[in-house]
């Protein structure tokens, strides 16, 4: 894509061959979700998640993404970068705006109790899979007590 004149103008260059200047508008980002935060919040309680300390998890919203699968994912700070940065574990849940602003509250609920899941009780930095603890079965009765409450 070639860099639009004001661009160039802003790196003191001609226009190349390159990727689009930061100044464009970019059609995919991310914004915190005080909603899923809280959400997400009453879960871990509710569902006495106590490994899960909610001070380090994040929530955010993504936009422009071109998965069409995926409602939501879960991210880690890997254990490299923890000792990197001498900081503890955190993680990130981010819901696909457009996969997961339209369903209905139920099914939030649910996606966010599956990415939950994801999070092992030592809480540090690693995810759990799918096979034998993720499960739709898991999540069902997961989401039975949670309404129970």
């Amino acid at each position: 894509m070639f860099l639009t004149d004001d661009c160039a103008r802003l790196w003191n260059k001609q226009p190349i061959l390159d990727p689009p200047c930061a100044s464009e508008a970019m059609h995919f980002h991310y914004e915190r979700a005080p909603d899923v935060t809280d959400l997400v919040s009453r879960i871990v309680d509710n569902l006495g998640f106590s490994h899960i300390p909610k001070n380090r998890v994040y929530c955010y919203r993504s936009h422009g993404s071109k998965s069409s699968n995926t409602i939501a994912r879960v991210h880690s700070l890997p254990k490299i970068w923890q000792q990197a940065l001498s900081e503890p574990a955190y993680y990130a849940i981010e819901v696909l705006a457009e996969q997961y602003d339209p369903l209905p509250f139920d099914e939030k609920e649910k996606t966010l109790i599956h990415e939950l899941l994801h999070i092992p009780n030592s809480f540090g930095g690693g995810f759990r899979y799918h096979k034998n603890w993720v499960t739709r079965r898991r999540v069902e009765e997961l989401y039975k007590t949670l309404r129970e409450h």
